[in-house]
């Protein structure tokens, strides 16, 4: 597959580059990885209202900025390349895209608007124990009684949660799962922060008391495959981000760590680690621009959308091992950010979805 982005599109990334330059650099980073929101609420109305980076994804119909896959691709390789702290993949992307492809158009109109402008935070829960996409077996119930639900019932590890305007609830109901929507404040709602390893994605678990929740869609049977599929190839271009920002830090370490009189990147050994770990991450992001590029032009995306996931998750975490280990003895500091981008490519590998996961999941699209 032949693929180049547009001048268009390349004058968009740059945009987005230098905002995401300007508002976070990881002294801010670090600000927002101690507080318990883990954004700055005045940086994601910027991002939402001035450069309308929110919905981007989304038709004009439903609400939504009316781009596609390869523009939310550059605006998510651009957050993970800076670390922007923001509810953005939460709300933008999971739960908006839970609402275009589930929600009836009134339900559309209703909800998306508010995501785009970032008036309202949105939070996607599916599986119950792991954060995933798994919709069979599902404990979280949903009661019907005149027309009403009530939800009962946990989910684990949903990302923003906490943070949270509008939940999208993935629940089991008598015809089968469906995905129901339920405001922050309803009664019978319990949030709780997780600890978790990389603070700059913050995790809540939710519990579920009869909860009152609206119905997503008009009673169809519920299909995930498409939100998973657009959440995969989101995650895969921010993991490339994350990915190349971490060897453009080891090679610019490497010129200027002098050894032996040297610097450390005129070294061969240091070249062929570097010359490796290049092919790496120029083959995740092939996969996730590849990826972008099939959503785009509406072509059957899950076997290039796991297999993007898979090859940035490993690139990723390949990238944040190897930079740790070129920057020597300050490589595993607090003080060195190499450790930022770490925890994040860590469990990034572990989201939506391990490596080995994702190459089954390809394997089962091919018909293998």
């Amino acid at each position: 597959m032949a693929f180049s982005f547009t001048d268009e599109q390349e004058q968009f990334r740059d945009i987005v580059a230098r905002f995401c330059r300007d508002k976070s650099p990881t002294t801010a980073v670090r600000a927002q990885m101690e507080t318990d929101r883990g954004y700055d609420p005045a940086v994601w109305q910027q991002l939402c209202q001035e450069l309308g980076l929110a919905a981007i994804h989304i038709p004009e119909h439903k609400g939504g900025s009316g781009f596609g896959p390869i523009e939310l691709g550059i605006v998510m390789e651009e957050l993970g390349r800076s670390l922007l702290c923001s509810p953005y993949f939460a709300s933008a992307v999971l739960t908006a895209t839970a609402i275009a492809e589930a929600g009836t158009d009134a339900q559309c109109e209703q909800l998306i608007p508010a995501i785009a402008d970032g008036s309202t935070i949105g939070a996607l829960a599916v599986s119950d124990t792991d954060g995933g996409f798994n919709i069979d077996g599902l404990s979280t119930i949903a009661t019907s009684s005149n027309d009403a639900y009530t939800l009962s019932g946990t989910k684990r590890f949903v990302v923003d949660g906490h943070n949270a305007d509008l939940l999208v609830i993935a629940a089991a109901t008598e015809s089968g799962p469906a995905l129901f929507t339920v405001a922050a404040d309803a009664g019978g709602l319990d949030r709780t922060p997780t600890a978790v390893m990389d603070p700059t994605r913050k995790l809540a678990d939710i519990t579920f008391t009869h909860t009152p929740a609206q119905r997503l869609g008009g009673g169809e049977v519920l299909d995930i495959t498409p939100i998973y599929d657009t959440a995969l190839v989101a995650l895969a271009n921010e993991m490339a981000g994350g990915a190349q920002a971490l060897f453009d830090s080891a090679v610019e370490y490497t010129k200027l760590r002098v050894q032996f009189g040297r610097t450390i990147g005129s070294f061969q050994a240091i070249k062929h680690r570097l010359a490796d770990l290049l092919l790496e991450v120029e083959g995740a992001k092939s996969a996730a621009y590849q990826a972008a590029q099939a959503m785009a032009a509406d072509e059957a995306v899950t076997q290039t959308a796991s297999l993007a996931k898979a090859c940035a998750a490993e690139a990723y975490l390949s990238a944040a091992i190897q930079c740790i280990q070129l920057h020597g003895g300050i490589g595993f500091t607090w003080e060195n950010d190499t450790h930022l981008w770490f925890k994040r490519a860590k469990s990034s590998e572990v989201f939506l979805g391990t490596p080995a996961h994702h190459r089954e999941r390809m394997l089962q699209a091919m018909g293998v």
